[in-house]
């Protein structure tokens, strides 16, 4: 079991480990970039380095990172490629989009053989893979002229952006990348190509005509489990989808407790069926149902959902958990989310019961255990 979760918000890099055993619980022990927005963190178990996001806002994106034992030290960023001269790239309102880094939006490591690989997946669009800890970064070429012809849309941010990437642990040329309104996308030799071809996703908020179209799908989160990477769960924008054929065909779930909207979705590592949400009211309100802060858990692949509430608040609770900000550890047991009201809870019995960690954190934007 991980004894250290690192929290990514709005104003700094938070670490909390655990104390012991009995009341003691976790502590937040640790911090680094006070006051600095903090979009995304990585603790790689490979190697034990930790990367960390930066959002400065007029002064721009900027990435670290951590050796065991030592300090932070800036590193290379994820650089687009210079716009063609005379191109126009417009988005789908007729604005033209920016070719250069805005967000941090995604780090995950490159297969277990794949020792100093990192991806990262970017606002507005591109993928970057380094090979060396983050010391440089290529843009994969490929899925960024891919994304130009499927002209993919973006969500709330108003630009296509990649949040997921999985990386199948028994083939490391198979990746899997969730696009905000741009669907689910797959390689199978390492990026060089790409497809969309998926099945039975479907976007409530289009016309009947595209509601099946994989290019218009707008997941919010997608995972993987670790020992049946076949398995895949996605927290789409209008319900939760599962595959359970590598991500060719989705089927759609009807119930999930309060509601089938959120953000967040992470399964077990050995257990496929087992997966955990966190919903919310849709669209205009975007707070949890009834003003009660609740995780809903399956352990039959969503054909029933517990509601598990035991320590989290149950009324004026207004808390919104962002698409990276709910996390599990490697051995299936400890889960701990947090909130855009500051809130970090930490379960170590997979759910059933929670305990409160703080109440006063910045807007949580990631959680990761490492």
């Amino acid at each position: 079991m991980s004894d250290r979760i690192l929290v990514a918000t709005r104003k700094g890099l938070f670490t909390v480990e655990r104390q012991g055993n009995g009341a003691v619980g976790w502590k937040v022990t640790g911090s680094d970039f006070l006051a600095d927005h903090v979009s995304m963190v990585l603790a790689d178990p490979r190697d034990g380095r930790v990367y960390a996001g930066l959002d400065h806002g007029h002064f721009g994106v900027k990435m670290h990172r951590r050796d065991p034992g030592g300090e932070w030290e800036e590193i290379a960023t994820p650089a687009y490629p210079e716009k063609p001269e005379g191109l126009e790239d417009n988005d789908m309102w007729g604005r033209p989009l920016p070719w250069s880094t805005s967000k941090i939006w995604a780090l995950e490591t490159g297969g277990p053989e794949e020792t100093g690989t990192i991806w990262c997946g970017t606002l507005p669009g591109g993928l970057f893979r380094s090979t060396d800890n983050g010391t440089s970064w290529e843009i994969v070429r490929s899925l960024w002229d891919f994304s130009r012809e499927k002209k993919w849309m973006g969500g709330g941010a108003d630009l296509p952006g990649i949040h997921s990437v999985c990386v199948d642990p028994r083939n490391s040329k198979r990746v899997k990348v969730g696009v905000s309104c741009g669907g689910v996308v797959t390689t199978e030799d390492g990026g060089a190509t790409w497809d969309s071809k998926i099945t039975g996703m479907r976007a409530a908020y289009m016309p009947p005509e595209q509601a099946f179209d994989p290019d218009v799908q707008d997941p919010h989160r997608l995972v993987q489990c670790r020992t049946d990477p076949d398995r895949l769960w996605v927290q789409h924008h209008n319900g939760i989808f599962r595959s359970d054929d590598g991500g060719t065909v989705w089927e759609e779930i009807g119930e999930a407790g309060p509601s089938t909207f959120g953000f967040a979705v992470v399964v077990h590592p050995e257990k496929p069926d087992t997966a955990w949400f966190i919903p919310a009211i849709k669209d205009e309100k975007r707070i949890p149902v009834d003003g009660k802060l609740v995780v809903t858990r399956t352990r039959d692949g969503g054909r029933s959902f517990e509601t598990l509430h035991k320590g989290l608040p149950q009324e004026h609770a207004y808390d919104l958990v962002f698409r990276h900000a709910l996390d599990i550890d490697g051995s299936g047991e400890r889960l701990a989310f947090g909130s855009t009201t500051g809130g970090l809870w930490i379960s170590e019995d997979q759910g059933d019961s929670w305990q409160t960690v703080s109440s006063n954190l910045p807007p949580v934007y990631c959680v990761r255990f490492g």
